[in-house]
């Protein structure tokens, strides 16, 4: 069986609009200017900046008004509590595995808020796996993380597809590896020079294009 490993965040679902959501209702819960919505995605940077990082920017700012515990629950729980399945991804989803392929979830982040996601929009009942970076202490884009993800479906890496929104952690991890890979633009330009993804799709039209090219 052919086999897909696909990311989560801002691939499979819209984390940031998710994050987003979560920061503005802190702002207004906590009387802070609307106009920190901005600030405080730039220092999340989708999700890449380290949590505790982020928290020590959050504590530094807002620390005399807010409490530890208000920021950890907006850290912790925020998006993943607001995050939705789009239509597109359940059906491409449900296309990928009506053609007989394994779909394994390969994501960086802290396993409660990523399993948080999965089992939130229904991911749990979509895919054939999942694998958090936490769990196996690799993450993307060390080959380790993508041998485990076929390590818990018992398929074989080698012939899989790759599809995330990260030119560092999943194009260029599939490329060390040798796979296939689509990379969800959202809209933005490629701009490595040294590896290049196998295809590009603005969204969940990159599942469509892996299950449907001839292996």
């Amino acid at each position: 069986m052919p086999l897909l490993l696909l990311d989560l965040d801002n691939t499979l679902v819209d984390r940031d609009a998710a994050f987003r959501a979560a920061v503005a209702h802190f702002l207004a819960e906590h009387c802070l200017p609307a106009a920190d919505l901005m600030w405080v995605m730039a220092v999340d940077a989708g999700g890449y900046t380290a949590r505790h990082d982020v928290a020590a920017a959050l504590t530094g700012r807002y620390g005399d008004v807010v409490s530890t515990a208000a920021i950890r629950a907006l850290l912790d729980t925020g998006a993943a509590d607001r995050v939705v399945l789009a239509r597109s991804s359940r059906e491409a989803l449900g296309s990928a595995r009506a053609d007989g392929w394994t779909c394994v979830i390969v994501t960086n982040g802290r396993t409660v808020q990523q399993e948080g996601k999965i089992r939130n929009t229904g991911l749990d009942q979509l895919v054939q796996g999942w694998i958090v970076s936490e769990d196996v202490g690799h993450k993307k884009p060390e080959p380790e993380i993508f041998r485990a993800a076929a390590a818990i479906v018992g398929v074989p890496l080698p012939g899989a597809w790759v599809i995330g929104d990260s030119p560092h952690a999943d194009i260029a991890g599939a490329d060390a590896l040798g796979l296939r890979s689509v990379w969800v633009t959202d809209g933005r330009p490629w701009t490595q020079d040294s590896y290049r993804p196998t295809h590009v799709a603005h969204d969940a039209a990159a599942i469509h294009h892996a299950i449907g090219t001839p292996a």
